[in-house]
Protein backbone atom coordinates (compact mmCIF):
# COMPACT_ATOMS: atom_id res chain seq x y z
CA UNK A 1 0.00 0.00 0.00
CA UNK A 2 1.04 3.19 -1.05
CA UNK A 3 2.38 5.60 2.33
CA UNK A 4 -0.61 8.44 2.36
CA UNK A 5 0.43 12.00 3.65
CA UNK A 6 -1.13 12.93 7.21
CA UNK A 7 -1.15 16.51 8.71
CA UNK A 8 -2.18 16.91 12.19
CA UNK A 9 -3.18 20.33 13.48
CA UNK A 10 -2.98 20.62 17.24
CA UNK A 11 -4.45 24.14 18.67
CA UNK A 12 -3.37 23.50 21.94
CA UNK A 13 -1.53 27.02 23.33
CA UNK A 14 0.30 25.39 26.30
CA UNK A 15 3.76 23.54 26.13
CA UNK A 16 3.23 20.69 26.82
CA UNK A 17 -0.65 20.47 26.23
CA UNK A 18 -3.19 18.00 26.32
CA UNK A 19 -4.55 19.10 23.54
CA UNK A 20 -1.20 18.07 21.57
CA UNK A 21 -0.86 14.60 23.94
CA UNK A 22 -4.53 14.15 22.19
CA UNK A 23 -3.45 15.01 18.17
CA UNK A 24 -0.44 12.52 19.09
CA UNK A 25 -2.59 9.96 20.39
CA UNK A 26 -4.34 9.90 17.29
CA UNK A 27 -1.72 10.13 14.79
CA UNK A 28 -0.50 7.03 16.40
CA UNK A 29 -3.00 4.96 16.40
CA UNK A 30 -3.39 6.12 12.40
CA UNK A 31 -0.27 4.70 11.66
CA UNK A 32 -0.92 1.48 13.13
CA UNK A 33 -3.79 1.41 10.84
CA UNK A 34 -2.12 2.71 7.91
CA UNK A 35 1.49 3.21 6.38
CA UNK A 36 1.69 7.09 6.29
CA UNK A 37 4.13 10.14 6.55
CA UNK A 38 3.13 12.61 9.53
CA UNK A 39 3.32 16.28 9.89
CA UNK A 40 2.49 17.75 12.64
CA UNK A 41 1.43 21.44 13.08
CA UNK A 42 1.39 23.46 16.21
CA UNK A 43 -1.24 26.80 15.59
CA UNK A 44 0.91 28.26 18.67
CA UNK A 45 3.98 28.44 16.45
CA UNK A 46 2.07 30.22 13.75
CA UNK A 47 -0.39 32.57 15.51
CA UNK A 48 1.33 35.63 14.41
CA UNK A 49 0.88 34.55 10.50
CA UNK A 50 -2.68 33.57 11.04
CA UNK A 51 -3.11 36.92 12.36
CA UNK A 52 -1.06 39.08 9.88
CA UNK A 53 -3.18 36.95 7.21
CA UNK A 54 -6.25 37.78 8.44
CA UNK A 55 -5.52 41.32 8.25
CA UNK A 56 -3.23 41.69 4.99
CA UNK A 57 -5.09 39.29 3.04
CA UNK A 58 -1.60 37.07 1.88
CA UNK A 59 0.04 34.36 4.12
CA UNK A 60 3.62 34.52 5.23
CA UNK A 61 6.21 32.15 3.83
CA UNK A 62 6.24 29.71 6.69
CA UNK A 63 2.22 29.81 7.31
CA UNK A 64 1.96 29.55 3.29
CA UNK A 65 3.77 26.11 3.51
CA UNK A 66 1.49 25.14 6.27
CA UNK A 67 -1.69 25.55 4.10
CA UNK A 68 -0.23 24.17 1.36
CA UNK A 69 0.64 20.65 3.19
CA UNK A 70 -2.70 20.48 4.87
CA UNK A 71 -4.35 21.30 0.86
CA UNK A 72 -1.91 18.20 -0.40
CA UNK A 73 -2.55 16.09 2.77
CA UNK A 74 -4.89 12.67 1.87
CA UNK A 75 -5.98 13.06 5.72
CA UNK A 76 -6.25 15.60 8.34
CA UNK A 77 -6.16 15.58 12.14
CA UNK A 78 -7.72 18.67 13.87
CA UNK A 79 -7.29 18.84 17.54
CA UNK A 80 -8.23 21.91 19.81
CA UNK A 81 -9.18 22.79 23.33
CA UNK A 82 -12.16 23.66 24.23
CA UNK A 83 -13.09 27.41 25.59
CA UNK A 84 -16.32 28.61 26.16
CA UNK A 85 -18.19 26.00 25.04
CA UNK A 86 -16.55 26.08 21.53
CA UNK A 87 -13.25 25.52 19.38
CA UNK A 88 -9.94 28.12 20.09
CA UNK A 89 -10.02 31.32 18.40
CA UNK A 90 -6.71 30.45 16.76
CA UNK A 91 -8.18 27.74 15.83
CA UNK A 92 -11.21 28.98 14.12
CA UNK A 93 -8.62 31.70 12.77
CA UNK A 94 -6.14 28.98 10.91
CA UNK A 95 -9.25 27.43 8.70
CA UNK A 96 -10.54 30.94 8.18
CA UNK A 97 -7.13 31.38 5.97
CA UNK A 98 -6.63 28.11 4.61
CA UNK A 99 -8.26 28.34 1.11
CA UNK A 100 -11.86 26.99 0.60
CA UNK A 101 -11.62 24.21 -1.19
CA UNK A 102 -8.35 22.38 0.83
CA UNK A 103 -10.40 20.27 2.93
CA UNK A 104 -13.03 19.25 -0.32
CA UNK A 105 -13.98 15.56 0.06
CA UNK A 106 -10.52 15.40 2.58
CA UNK A 107 -11.58 13.02 5.46
CA UNK A 108 -10.56 14.97 8.66
CA UNK A 109 -10.66 13.04 12.28
CA UNK A 110 -11.59 15.62 15.06
CA UNK A 111 -10.50 15.78 18.64
CA UNK A 112 -10.61 17.80 21.72
CA UNK A 113 -9.97 18.69 24.79
CA UNK A 114 -11.91 20.31 27.77
CA UNK A 115 -11.42 20.15 31.86
CA UNK A 116 -15.08 18.67 32.06
CA UNK A 117 -16.86 16.27 29.93
CA UNK A 118 -19.86 18.50 29.74
CA UNK A 119 -17.95 20.35 27.03
CA UNK A 120 -17.64 17.25 25.11
CA UNK A 121 -20.69 18.15 22.58
CA UNK A 122 -18.65 20.75 21.09
CA UNK A 123 -17.25 18.59 18.85
CA UNK A 124 -20.73 17.91 17.97
CA UNK A 125 -21.93 21.16 16.97
CA UNK A 126 -19.29 23.69 16.75
CA UNK A 127 -16.37 21.27 15.45
CA UNK A 128 -18.25 18.74 12.86
CA UNK A 129 -20.52 22.04 10.96
CA UNK A 130 -17.44 24.01 10.63
CA UNK A 131 -15.47 20.99 8.72
CA UNK A 132 -19.11 19.99 6.97
CA UNK A 133 -19.55 23.62 5.86
CA UNK A 134 -15.69 22.88 4.07
CA UNK A 135 -16.92 20.29 2.99
CA UNK A 136 -14.48 18.10 4.65
CA UNK A 137 -15.41 14.02 5.00
CA UNK A 138 -15.82 14.28 8.92
CA UNK A 139 -14.96 10.83 10.84
CA UNK A 140 -17.96 9.44 12.00
CA UNK A 141 -16.40 8.73 15.67
CA UNK A 142 -14.80 12.25 17.07
CA UNK A 143 -12.31 12.10 20.12
CA UNK A 144 -13.03 14.18 23.36
CA UNK A 145 -10.52 14.04 26.43
CA UNK A 146 -11.84 15.65 29.35
CA UNK A 147 -9.12 16.67 32.38
CA UNK A 148 -10.55 12.78 34.06
CA UNK A 149 -9.46 10.71 30.96
CA UNK A 150 -5.53 11.68 31.48
CA UNK A 151 -5.71 11.81 35.19
CA UNK A 152 -6.32 10.02 38.69
CA UNK A 153 -10.50 10.10 37.67
CA UNK A 154 -10.19 7.51 34.53
CA UNK A 155 -8.38 4.26 34.19
CA UNK A 156 -7.72 5.54 30.33
CA UNK A 157 -9.00 2.72 28.37
CA UNK A 158 -12.43 4.21 27.61
CA UNK A 159 -10.45 7.16 25.86
CA UNK A 160 -7.67 4.35 24.20
CA UNK A 161 -11.12 2.58 22.81
CA UNK A 162 -12.49 5.77 20.97
CA UNK A 163 -9.31 7.21 19.56
CA UNK A 164 -8.89 3.60 18.07
CA UNK A 165 -12.61 3.06 16.70
CA UNK A 166 -11.49 6.68 15.61
CA UNK A 167 -8.35 5.75 13.88
CA UNK A 168 -9.61 2.73 12.13
CA UNK A 169 -12.59 4.47 11.26
CA UNK A 170 -10.17 7.38 9.31
CA UNK A 171 -7.65 5.14 7.95
CA UNK A 172 -10.17 3.36 6.11
CA UNK A 173 -11.34 6.56 4.59
CA UNK A 174 -8.15 7.90 3.53
CA UNK A 175 -7.79 4.23 2.13
CA UNK A 176 -10.82 4.08 -0.09
CA UNK A 177 -9.47 7.54 -1.83
CA UNK A 178 -6.50 7.63 -4.02
CA UNK A 179 -3.21 9.43 -2.87
CA UNK A 180 -3.69 13.29 -3.09
CA UNK A 181 -1.15 14.81 -5.31
CA UNK A 182 -0.21 18.30 -5.21
CA UNK A 183 -0.44 19.73 -8.81
CA UNK A 184 2.25 20.40 -10.87
CA UNK A 185 2.24 24.70 -11.62
CA UNK A 186 3.68 23.77 -14.92
CA UNK A 187 2.50 20.92 -15.98
CA UNK A 188 0.64 22.67 -19.10
CA UNK A 189 3.04 25.34 -20.21
CA UNK A 190 1.91 27.04 -23.11
CA UNK A 191 4.62 26.91 -25.94
CA UNK A 192 6.16 30.47 -26.43
CA UNK A 193 5.58 29.98 -30.81
CA UNK A 194 1.92 29.31 -29.04
CA UNK A 195 1.77 32.73 -26.94
CA UNK A 196 3.10 34.30 -29.73
CA UNK A 197 0.54 33.56 -32.01
CA UNK A 198 -2.30 34.37 -30.10
CA UNK A 199 -0.92 38.29 -30.21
Amino acid sequence: MTERKLVVVSAGLSQPSSTRLLADRLAAATERELPVRTRVVELRDHAKDVANNLVTGFPGTELREVLDEVAAADGLIAVTPIFQASYSGLFKSFFDVLDNESLLGKPVLIGATGGSPRHSLALEHAMRPMFSYLRAVVVPTAVYAASEDWGNGGDGTALADRIDRAAAEFAALIAARPAASRPDPFEEVVPFEQLMAQN
